[in-house]
């Protein structure tokens, strides 16, 4: 190891007992949606969003809602290691609002040698260009939430973004009318897409049987159908599960 590379090594260890991140809550549970879907996963919840989409199911994530607590990143390592999860859900609000600190945080999960795999659940509203640069470990992945016309929050939807997505990442469409369906379908044929594409019905706005007859009837056949389990276990208000 080089002295500058010692040199950076020392500030990221001060750093990560001295560096607060605001926080909503950290609890165990299984992973309801997406690829990782059924397996038990940490959640660490982030506060902050600078996105306000219509049918957020989280909005005691970012105010008028205050933080719960604001631990170090050592803190928050250290709670997750205390469970018997070996997966991680980076999510909030936004978790890729603290950039330094979210990046530190996501090095020292990767370090943790019970993980076999932390996706961060982000809006598609945040660069992802320097997560991807300084976060190398192949354990963390990036699930980007597209906020289509139904959300009200499509305009801030970063879109270099979704074609710097990797193999082992995901591109999530929560869709709430025939609308959002059609432009997700457009982004699609816009872009190329690297990685898993998930479609979501938004919960009691679109029935999943809907959904599944436009995807077939439209030929998706490299796009897996998304539900959000977690709500069919338990009641689709209840927080920490």
């Amino acid at each position: 190891m080089s002295t500058d590379q010692r040199a950076t090594q020392l500030e990221n260890d001060q750093l990560v007992h001295e560096l607060l991140l605001p926080l909503v809550e950290i609890f165990e549970t299984v992973e309801g949606e997406g690829t990782a879907a059924g397996y038990p996963t940490t959640f660490v919840r982030l506060f902050g969003c600078p996105l306000r989409c219509v049918w957020c199911d989280t909005k005691y994530s970012y105010p008028p809602y205050h933080a719960e607590m604001s631990l170090s990143i050592r803190d928050i390592v250290q709670r997750v290691s205390a469970n018997q999860a070996r997966r991680v859900c980076l999510t909030g609000g936004e978790p890729l609002l603290y950039e330094r600190q979210a990046t530190l945080l996501l090095q020292e999960l990767a370090k943790l040698p019970q993980m076999v795999d932390i996706h961060v659940e982000t809006s598609g509203a945040i660069d992802l260009t320097p997560f991807l640069q300084e976060v190398q470990s192949p354990k963390v992945r990036y699930i980007l939430d597209y906020k289509l016309f139904g959300s009200g929050e499509t305009e801030k939807m970063h879109l270099p973004n979704v074609e710097k997505l990797r193999v082992t990442d995901e591109l999530k469409f929560v869709i709430a009318s025939r609308a959002d369906f059609e432009q997700a379908c457009q982004v699609l044929e816009d872009y190329e897409v690297k990685c898993i594409v998930l479609f979501s019905p938004v919960w009691d706005s679109l029935s999943p049987s809907e959904l599944v007859q436009w995807m077939l009837a439209r030929g998706l056949a490299e796009v897996k159908l998304s539900l959000q389990t977690h709500k069919f276990v338990w009641d689709p208000n209840q927080r920490g599960v």
